[in-house]
């Protein structure tokens, strides 16, 4: 039992990379459909009017933060950034339609809230552009420190 649970927090890091690709992806879908149509189009199989608010704003923030969240690209920015638009969307679109989210079409909402909100918390996981950009800037500067002599 002991060797499972080691096997499964080695992979935590890659499931949780997963889970943003996947949880990103489908943000950049709602987003990419409200704005160009594709994919089934907004509600109602359009596009949503550029400008008008909240909604062509929630698919930029969508499609925007889907991205980014995907490529693990500023993760705990763009999630929480989502987060809180998806906060803003069920408390101002579902919520006033009935109390729970079954009941007021907001279970994607609040799902979406709460995953981004913990990709805010534990961070991007495996996978990550972040992890390979920040590597690459950690190695040049202890390079650059190591060839800078100290002053005494």
């Amino acid at each position: 039992m002991n060797n499972l649970a080691n096997r499964l927090t080695h992979a935590q890091p890659y499931a949780l990379g997963l889970f943003r690709i996947v949880i990103g992806l489908l943000f950049a879908c709602h987003g990419a459909a409200s704005l160009f149509g594709v994919l089934g189009g907004a509600m109602g199989g359009g596009t949503v009017p550029a400008g008008t608010w909240p909604g062509w704003y929630a698919a930029v923030i969508q499609l925007v933060a889907g991205v980014l969240v995907l490529a693990g690209l500023g993760t705990r920015t763009a999630a929480f950034i989502a987060s809180g638009s998806m906060a803003y969307a069920y408390f101002k679109v579902h919520q006033p339609e009935a109390l729970f989210p079954l009941q007021n079409s907001g279970e994607g909402a609040a799902l979406f809230c709460w995953a981004f909100l913990l990709l805010v918390f534990s961070g991007p996981g495996a996978l990550a552009l972040d992890r390979l950009f920040g590597a690459r800037g950690a190695e040049a500067g202890k390079r650059e420190e190591q060839r800078t002599p100290v002053a005494a």
